[in-house]
């Protein structure tokens, strides 16, 4: 069975203007595109534009296993991690593998290529860095050790009592490089500040709990959200603390706290969503709040992409894609789609991808919010088990049969079992690249017109 696509309504006059201003702030070369986002500002904003109408799969290459790491470019190579182990570099035009480097543990950390090296954080405990052409391991950095996010009665499940690990915390903290050093968030507690080229400590910085979020930096500051439920600014040389933002807390369930979202930094300005179901935008030189923006009680995992004067960004459980204006918070639109995001959106030109975790990637009019088609997996369209309804929503219903811990691993497990899309879709010269927890990298293109017939 062929992935599928569905094309949507196209406001045409609207894409036009927006492009020609959009482009503008898109990075030019596709070597801005080497990190989570983009580059260490994690702004979300693609290398070139992408295609507005249904494109086509241009290849897919199978892993096997769940893909939650996103890719990143460097040199004709797509980059990224899996829970194999593998951090795997494959040829852009082709998906034929360049080459493959084992960890001891899974990968749900993106990437970073800089200076000809790759870094990326494993379960193993470590940060490996490796030759970009070649895979060969260069440096290795042993962190506290790598475990996702936990607490008692974790989001009201049962027994209260028990300490549980959090199913939804599936990403790793993705290195940010700027600088000649490399910045990772660690399940120890601690951010790291290394010598991108030997690996040498210079400097760590300890924070309330996990931090899975990933760093961003800019203007001699690195920033990073933690699952204490506070957003940290360190300088980015000495590490000395410049400012520590609280948001908000849920000593209760935990479930309203805690930082999964990376920061994005633009015009001075720090925007970065919460678990406490609110959007901040912080200052960076003094960490004020500027403004935020509540979405009621749905979490914002995805990391915000900023782009043409607005933020965009998207919920969890009430699956609404949203664009605000980015001096107010003012809202520009909102829209409803089908699923849970966890995936971060990305400016493409005019258009606005967002991954979803019912197996869909969604394009939507970066202006409007309506959508110009969606791509649909393979898993997702075979449907097993009914884990989607008819119009591609969770069966929550069937999928959570109880309050208990086991049900909501269960019921976490099968909704991933239909491709779901963790991964951030990467954009370079009109292709889009993206992992699914069907164990694919997808690369689509625009659809090539029919020769005409004699």
């Amino acid at each position: 069975m062929a992935p599928s696509f569905v094309s949507g309504s196209v406001r045409r006059l609207a894409a036009v203007v927006w492009t020609t201003t959009a482009l503008a702030l898109v990075a030019p070369t596709a070597w801005a595109q080497g990190q989570f986002r983009g580059d260490a500002r994690r702004l979300g904003v693609a290398s070139s534009a992408a295609p507005d109408s249904e494109p086509e799969l241009w290849w897919h290459f199978s892993t096997g296993v769940r893909i939650v790491s996103s890719p990143v470019w460097s040199d004709g190579l797509v980059i990224f991690g899996s829970d194999d182990g593998l951090v795997r570099a494959l040829d852009a035009r082709t998906g034929s593998l360049r080459w493959a480097w084992r960890t001891n543990g899974p990968v749900p950390s993106t990437p970073a290529v800089a200076d000809g090296r790759v870094h990326v954080l494993s379960y193993d405990g470590r940060l490996h860095t490796l030759d970009a052409t070649t895979g060969e391991p260069l440096w290795r950095f042993a962190t506290g050790g790598e475990r996702r996010f936990e607490a008692r009665g974790l989001h009201g499940a049962t027994p209260r009592g028990q300490t549980m690990a959090d199913p939804y915390d599936v990403f790793l903290s993705s290195p940010a490089v700027a600088g000649g050093r490399v910045y990772v968030g660690s399940s120890d507690g601690h951010l790291y500040a290394l010598d991108a080229a030997t690996g040498a400590l210079r400097w760590k910085q300890a924070t309330g709990d996990v931090v899975h979020a990933s760093p961003a930096v800019e203007g001699g500051r690195v920033v990073v959200g933690s699952w204490d439920g506070r957003l940290y600014c360190f300088d980015a040389v000495t590490g000395a603390p410049a400012w520590r933002f609280q948001a908000g807390v849920d000593p209760l369930m935990h479930n309203q706290q805690g930082f999964q979202s990376s920061p994005a930094i633009a015009d001075g300005v720090v925007v970065v969503g919460g678990r406490d179901s609110q959007l901040y935008a912080i200052d960076l030189t003094t960490g004020l709040e500027r403004w935020r923006f509540s979405t009621g009680s749905s979490w914002v995992v995805g990391s915000p992409a900023v782009a043409h004067g607005r933020v965009y960004f998207a919920t969890s459980d009430s699956s609404l894609v949203h664009a605000l204006d980015a001096a107010s918070g003012r809202p520009m639109f909102q829209q409803q789609a089908q699923a849970y995001m966890f995936s971060s959106p990305v400016v493409a030109g005019q258009v606005l991808l967002i991954g979803q975790l019912n197996g869909t990637l969604q394009a939507r009019d970066g202006t409007t919010g309506s959508l110009l088609w969606q791509f649909t997996t393979d898993a997702a369209r075979r449907n097993a088990g009914w884990v989607l309804t008819a119009d591609g929503r969770f069966n929550s219903a069937w999928l959570f049969d109880s309050d208990s811990y086991e049900s909501m691993v269960i019921g976490f497990h099968r909704q991933s079992s239909v491709g779901s899309f963790f991964s951030t879709p990467l954009v370079v010269d009109g292709a889009i690249y993206i992992g699914s927890a069907d164990g694919r990298m997808y690369a689509l293109r625009q659809r090539r017109r029919a020769a005409a017939q004699p």
